[in-house]
């Protein structure tokens, strides 16, 4: 039952029709587009029922609040990239790194005043940030790609660390998302600078990688990962 409800609260009532489903689609695509024009906290449900033409009780009942319309945002973006990533090629932990955060560009990409917008909150929301346990279904399925890139890598390190260095490469990546978000350069070209030098510093960072004082440095950043933004340890 409480998994049932998770999934209604994501902006999904049961027993869903194709009419149903159309209506939903074009609310929510209201939704986030007066979300990107006015901000999160700009835009109320009500705002968003007048600019489609329904009334707030019809809105409510597949967006409760603008929270379910964040989540399938979240949710939607998560599983388009988990779905791009199945594409990454065989190789090294370095190259399949480049691969995933470049995905992640790409599908961001078209929602960048969305996610500019929502800014403030991915950060520092408790409810609906990036580190929120509501939010955990989405983290965790981008994440995932992210320890999958280094775990199924060609050059693999042991279970521990590939582990840890997965996820610190996902934060690594966030950190990047952040920039592109704030790049004010045409066409984000500080970014596409930014992946450049990546690029070129990352096979000196595999090496770098084999030193034990860096593998424990890994690991024990890893630890601090955890407690200090997920709270598991």
């Amino acid at each position: 039952m409480a998994k049932r409800e998770e999934t209604r609260g994501r902006g999904r009532p049961p027993g869903r029709t194709p009419q149903g489903e159309e209506a939903r689609r074009k609310l929510y695509a209201i939704a986030i587009q007066m979300i990107a024009k006015r901000g999160y906290e700009g835009t109320t449900l009500r705002d968003i029922a007048a600019e489609a033409g329904v009334s707030p009780g019809l809105l409510y009942r597949y967006f409760p609040g603008k929270r379910a319309v964040v989540l399938t945002f979240y949710d939607e973006l998560s599983a388009e990239y988990a779905e791009r990533a199945r594409q990454m090629p065989a190789g090294k932990w370095r190259d399949r790194f480049t691969f995933a955060l470049e995905t992640s560009l790409n599908v961001l990409g078209p929602h960048r005043g969305v996610l500019s917008a929502l800014f403030p909150i991915l950060v520092a929301d408790p409810a609906e940030g990036l580190f929120a346990s509501g939010t955990a279904f989405s983290r965790l399925r981008v994440q995932q790609v992210f320890t999958d890139a280094v775990s199924e890598a060609q050059d693999a390190p042991q279970r521990e660390l590939a582990g840890a260095l997965g996820r610190l490469l996902y934060v690594a990546h966030l950190g990047i998302i952040q920039w592109w978000l704030l790049d004010k350069s045409p066409a984000q070209r500080a970014t596409a600078g930014l992946l450049s030098l990546l690029t070129q510093t990352l096979p000196a960072a595999a090496l770098v990688f084999r030193l034990p004082p860096i593998r424990r440095f890994v690991i024990s950043a890893d630890a601090l990962f955890q407690e200090g933004l997920l709270n598991e340890h």
